[in-house]
């Protein structure tokens, strides 16, 4: 076994081979200098005595502070960030060290402090938050897992932690697409719920973080709010032909109940029955109008090619010319019939907004990656109001139904696309962007 000095000893050896010719000449001096034997042992007893004090200080001068680095560096590895180490001369190197040892440890005191408010603040956050997050390690196993978590599965944490995802009725989840929507029962509650998965890291493992959100309420509430605007339109929309229907039959029932009849009491029966029947009417296209709005059919898919779709759809438009520009072919799988339903109902729009200030009407396609976009851009008045753009039987239109812009949008959205308006950015008028995309 090979022998190694410490740190300690080959200083303190250093010490001595250093000092050792200057005693060693001393005590050659001390002993041709004619001295009494007695004294002359006595002076090289302090001597040799001096020399090993002084080797043994410089040993301590020399380890002693490393020592107290050491004992630094062990209380930080232990957390305890508090301890700093004196400086004596802070211009000599020794004292630079531990200048830098002690800045170090404030370094890394504030950070801990930090890293220990941003996660009380996390786990703060993960416990109020109102949708359930579990964290699984590599072996399915429960790590984490907030009040939400707790109610969702009707069982306090102690319960549920350590356990397999499996016993939990969460393990089909942790594979698969990492966006899911079921509908399904939990311990404690069922409806409809929105599932994420997706990684991080402890400890460099990889770990699985589960969240579910419980879809029913906001469904509900948007469910709400849309039969709330429905029923604001419908009733609208029924009110004002209900009204002058009501109105116009109880002067007509006075005409009939007076005695005598008035000369040109048949006049008013035919002008007041006209009116009834044309609100009937009017009603009636107005029934048929949500009939199609609500009954739009799942497209039935093909090859559609752009350039020819959208000649046809400026052919059908005859009361302006639509200026199109053919771009290289380009083909998308849709319904065609659906297709140029949604274009026609634009371009009227357009077509309606240009003749106002007698401007036109452009069309055109360009190809965006994965998508195509349809623009069709009008140089009328602009929109004032673009808050009720799709909401059903909305219509700023004289005689309008108020449904082609939602038919259209819904078209776009069965096609997994989408429909767009606003303001020209760079003129007048109005810009609707069809997006489509492109297999």
């Amino acid at each position: 076994m090979k022998f190694r000095l410490s740190h300690e000893s080959r200083i303190l050896l250093f010490a001595l081979a250093g000092g050792f010719p200057a005693v060693l000449l001393c005590i050659i001096l001390l002993a041709t200098g004619g001295f009494p034997p007695r004294t002359q042992w006595t002076l090289d007893l302090l001597v040799v005595l001096c020399w090993l004090g002084f080797c043994s200080a410089a040993r301590g001068r020399v380890t002693g502070p490393l020592r107290t680095i050491a004992n630094l560096l062990e209380a930080m590895r232990e957390g305890d960030y508090s301890i700093r180490g004196r400086v004596e001369n802070p211009e000599e190197p020794m004292g630079e060290v531990m200048q830098q040892v002690n800045a170090m440890a404030e370094t890394l005191r504030h950070q801990r402090l930090g890293a220990l408010e941003a996660t009380a603040l996390l786990q703060k956050v993960m416990e109020e938050i109102d949708v359930a997050a579990f964290a699984f390690d590599p072996k399915q196993s429960l790590r984490l897992v907030n009040r939400a978590g707790e109610r969702l599965l009707a069982q306090p944490a102690e319960r549920l932690l350590a356990r397999d995802a499996t016993s939990l009725g969460l393990g089909e989840y942790l594979t698969g697409g990492p966006e899911q929507t079921i509908q399904r029962s939990f311990p404690g509650g069922s409806g409809r719920w929105g599932i994420r998965r997706s990684q991080f890291r402890e400890g460099g493992v990889p770990h699985q973080l589960l969240v579910v959100a419980d879809l029913t309420r906001p469904l509900r509430e948007q469910e709400l709010q849309a039969w709330q605007r429905l029923v604001r339109v419908l009733g609208h929309e029924l009110n004002n032909s209900l009204t002058p229907i009501k109105s116009i039959a109880q002067s007509l029932e006075q005409i009939v109940k007076s005695e005598p009849c008035p000369d040109d009491w048949a006049e008013d029966m035919a002008r007041g029955l006209n009116v009834i029947a044309t609100r009937s009417e009017s009603l009636s296209r107005f029934m048929s109008s949500y009939a199609q709005l609500a009954k739009l059919p799942p497209p039935r898919l093909g090859n559609v090619e752009i350039n020819a779709l959208l000649r046809r759809v400026t052919q059908l438009e005859t009361r302006m010319q639509v200026l199109f520009e053919e771009l290289p072919p380009l083909t998308v799988q849709g319904d065609a019939d659906q297709l140029e339903q949604a274009l026609i109902n634009l371009i009227r729009n357009s077509v309606d907004a240009a003749q106002e200030t007698g401007g036109r009407v452009f069309i055109k396609h360009i190809r965006q990656g994965n998508a195509v976009e349809i623009v069709i851009r009008d140089e009328g008045p602009g929109l004032s109001n673009t808050a009720n753009l799709f909401v059903p039987f909305f219509t700023t239109k004289r005689g309008g139904s108020g449904i082609g812009l939602v038919l259209s949008r819904q078209i776009a959205e069965a096609h997994n696309g989408s429909l767009t308006l606003r303001n020209a950015p760079d003129g007048p008028g109005c810009e609707a962007k069809l997006v489509l995309p492109v297999q």
